[in-house]
């Protein structure tokens, strides 16, 4: 073969897959097999909540999120309702649980974000005692945000607009316990992350904890900076196409793992950042010792050369959430 035909060779080899990675990136999302709604729902962590679906491993869910509140804000709400809202608590309807058939304790669902649909409208706030800087910012505050179909970004003013990054803030399964847990912080079983990079098209891989994994999902955001830093994203309504698949006796992990067409993720959670980074830290050591083979110390350096710390959330009393990633290339 000469220079020029292995060379004509190579082009359309290339060719053709960046074809075949544009095709796969545009086509639609896969049909929904099962629709829950937003009143499908509860708004705690527990072993108890029957599961309103129990689907097989690969199922194809449409699921539909009411906004933070759970309705409590509205687009009449004020600043003045807020202190009142925040009293009546707890926030985060989650729509769920769903069960899937055969897991268990030791396994892992890997949910897979098809589709994020942005709804009509949301909401920002400030709600006094809650917040990064809740000892200065001691008033209450709400802005409203009306959507268009079709719309990608929001209008915030002074000549600044924010593009839309939808993506559910809670994500989790029940944890091994009868208790009635709040859903404010992330834990072991995933929950109130607010990881803006968990976004359509991304993986999210959970610890299975109890029989049937009872996967839930909620706290809707339009779009968030890393941190969260108000206490509050763009919250509003979405309508989210997941499919949810069982492995099992899959990687274990602390907390959940998830991974984009580039990256792979692990978190960790902690009363501090430096507790969170830790944990997360200690997540990817393991990550890369399974996948390379490499011992902890020459991993230890990896991450450091090439893994990069972030923080997700610092409001989510009493856990902060960071988390730590890799390119998909190097690994």
């Amino acid at each position: 073969m000469t220079r020029f035909s292995l060379l004509l060779v190579v082009l359309l080899l290339s060719a053709c897959t960046e074809q075949a990675v544009t095709s796969e990136q545009d086509a639609p999302a896969p049909e929904p097999e099962f629709t829950i709604t937003a009143e499908n729902g509860h708004n705690k962590w527990s072993n108890t909540f029957e599961p309103v679906l129990t689907v097989d491993s690969g199922a194809i869910i449409e699921a539909h999120l009411v906004e933070a509140s759970g309705g409590h804000v509205t687009r009449e709400t004020v600043a003045e309702d807020l202190p009142g809202i925040l009293a009546i608590g707890p926030f985060h309807a989650l729509t769920g649980p769903v069960a899937v058939n055969g897991a268990e304790p030791g396994d892992v669902l890997a949910v897979t974000l098809h589709e994020i649909e942005v709804q009509e409208w949301g909401w920002s706030a400030v709600f006094p005692g809650f917040g990064f800087l809740a000892d200065e910012f001691t008033e209450p505050y709400i802005r409203i945000f009306e959507f268009e179909e079709g719309q990608s970004e929001v209008d915030y003013g002074y000549g600044i607009t924010i593009p839309f990054r939808p993506f559910p803030g809670v994500m989790g399964v029940a944890p091994d316990t009868d208790e009635l847990l709040s859903t404010v912080p992330p834990r072991h079983n995933g929950g109130n992350m607010d990881d803006r990079d968990m976004a359509e098209g991304t993986t999210t891989y959970f610890p299975v904890l109890v029989d049937g994994g009872l996967f839930s999902i909620g706290d809707p955001h339009v779009a968030q900076g890393d941190g969260e830093i108000s206490g509050t994203a763009i919250e509003g309504p979405l309508r989210v196409v997941y499919e949810i698949e069982l492995i099992k006796g899959g990687r274990d992990m602390p907390s959940p793992q998830y991974e984009s067409d580039t990256h792979y993720s692990v978190t960790g959670y902690g009363v501090t950042i430096d507790d969170a980074a830790k944990m997360a830290t200690r997540a990817m050591l393991d990550y890369i010792v399974d996948e390379t083979g490499m011992d902890r110390t020459e991993a230890y350096v990896l991450a450091s050369l090439a893994a990069d710390l972030k923080i997700a959330e610092v409001v989510d009393v009493p856990h902060m959430l960071v988390t730590m990633r890799i390119s998909k290339d190097l690994l």
